[in-house]
């Protein structure tokens, strides 16, 4: 328990965060409900407490009960379906939603891919400029694999619902980032608002290197495939979509679903993988994680199936490294690396790495790993729980071990370390725990979800600082 930083006399729960700063949602939590209510129909009927053990509601881009991302696709037999809200637009297509109507606003142009990928020489460029131009701490970068120097800061962007003016916010936001050189790192996944997160950082990117503000080569970009993720833009609805855009072409077998949510065959990746190529407009993506695979798929179907599904994910992926069209891969995760070994979530690192080399030799291109990390949720720094060479260690030093890096999520703990969270060293309580995440030895950096203007002017605020030494680190978890 990090016994120095959690709050005294106002406990962490697990209520939806409705105060100010949690991004202006509180009108929008009312209308998500009922938009929730009305899109149930189309959300199969796999195992729901399965599913809520490591969907945290609002967290990690995958929980049913705080945004609803169509990934089981098919409605449960014999039950009507509803309108869709996911109607294509060039007339603004209405639905109504507890009375009033819900408008999809109109596609906008996916740009076109850009060639290039992150590189040590266009990362250290980056770095350079923000240490030398704006004054910024050369400790607020980071050695990545692949000899990348990345900001301890990443850009999350997972909140937020399908429309035009959410569309702009994350496009706002990444400009912003890119431009005041306090953040080269952009995190997305192909279900995040139904594609179109992908697709806001696609625009702004190829604006900001259009205008000649931002090289490609000084920007990390990192997506996840694995869940469903209809497409909010298509004129298919969601409940249809699965089934006409990915069973019946035989890109997705049946067999291969899990849970009616996820799947990781190598024909259904390499579809959800040109789907984010373009949804981006990069030829190269640096970086590609299996969604939760573990947390998804061991409960079901065990480790030896799961071992041999990884397996065959990784080879894929090694392929597409030899084509240029991703530069690394990796695991984002929630429970499977964090909790006990005997649990039977648990998964080893050190087997995934195993697999990695086993497919693609000693420069294999597993490389990274995410998952979730907070004062409230401090076990990769605590709980010496990952098995490596005969020992146990923490995750961090797990990975430091094998040569895989960490990002980690939910830095803010859905906004609620931000609301009620401590304060320390002058520092908002949101900018403690950012400086928490980004301090934890072997981390690279902790990925925020930050839309409004006022919210990235704090959090950007806390790059000019230096992070805690590990010393300073370990007084805080002891």
């Amino acid at each position: 328990m990090v016994r120095s930083l959690l709050p005294r006399g106002r406990p962490i729960r697990g209520a939806r965060d409705s105060s100010p700063r949690a991004g202006g949602r509180a009108r929008g939590a009312r209308r998500s409900k009922s938009y929730e209510r009305l899109t149930r129909g189309c959300i199969g009927h796999g195992r729901f407490s399965r599913q809520n053990r490591h969907f945290s509601g609002g967290t990690g881009g995958i929980g049913f009960r705080s945004r609803p991302y169509f990934r089981r696709g098919i409605a449960p037999p014999g039950q009507r379906e509803p309108p869709s809200p996911f109607q294509d637009d060039e007339r603004a297509a209405r639905v109504m939603v507890a009375g009033r109507p819900f408008v999809v606003s109109r596609p906008r142009t996916i740009v076109a891919a850009l060639s290039g990928h992150a590189s040590p020489e266009g990362t250290a460029r980056f770095r350079d400029r923000a240490v030398d131009a704006r004054k910024l701490p050369t400790r607020h970068f980071r050695e990545a694999p692949g000899n990348l120097a990345l900001s301890s800061i990443g850009l999350g962007t997972y909140i937020g619902p399908p429309d035009a003016p959410t569309d702009l916010a994350v496009e706002h936001a990444v400009t912003v980032c890119l431009t005041s050189g306090r953040v080269n790192v952009l995190d997305t996944a192909i279900n995040y608002r139904y594609q179109r997160a992908e697709r806001s950082i696609g625009r702004a990117l190829s604006h900001l290197i259009d205008r000649d503000e931002v090289k490609r080569e000084e920007v990390f970009v990192a997506t996840k495939n694995g869940y469903f993720a209809p497409d909010a833009q298509s004129p298919t609805p969601p409940d249809r979509w699965i089934e006409d855009e990915l069973i019946r072409p035989g890109i997705l077998d049946r067999a291969d679903i899990v849970d009616d949510c996820h799947a990781m065959s190598p024909s259904y990746l390499a579809d959800q993988l040109e789907r984010s190529r373009r949804n981006l407009g990069l030829r190269t993506i640096d970086l590609v994680y299996l969604h939760n695979a573990a947390d998804a798929q061991l409960p079901v179907v065990g480790p030896a199936v799961f071992a041999t599904r990884l397996e065959s994910a990784f080879r894929f992926y090694e392929k597409c490294r030899d084509e240029g069209r991703l530069r690394s891969y990796g695991l984002a995760t929630w429970d499977c690396l964090r909790t006990r070994p005997n649990d039977p979530g648990f998964f080893a690192l050190e087997h995934a790495v195993r697999l990695a080399r086993k497919v693609g030799g000693e420069d294999h291109g597993f490389r990274f790993v995410q998952f979730p990390f907070n004062v409230a949720m401090p076990e990769a720094a605590s709980v010496a729980n990952q098995p490596v060479g005969g020992s146990r260690s923490t995750l961090f030093e797990a990975a430091g071990r094998l040569g895989v890096g960490c990002f980690t999520s939910v830095p803010l703990f859905q906004g609620q370390l931000a609301r009620s969270g401590p304060k320390r060293e002058g520092l908002s309580s949101a900018q403690t725990a950012l400086q928490f995440a980004r301090s934890a030895p072997g981390t690279i950096a902790p990925l925020v979800g930050q839309k409004r203007s006022e919210h990235l002017s704090e959090n950007l605020e806390i790059a000019a600082r230096v992070p805690w030494d590990p010393e300073q680190f370990r007084q805080l978890v002891t």
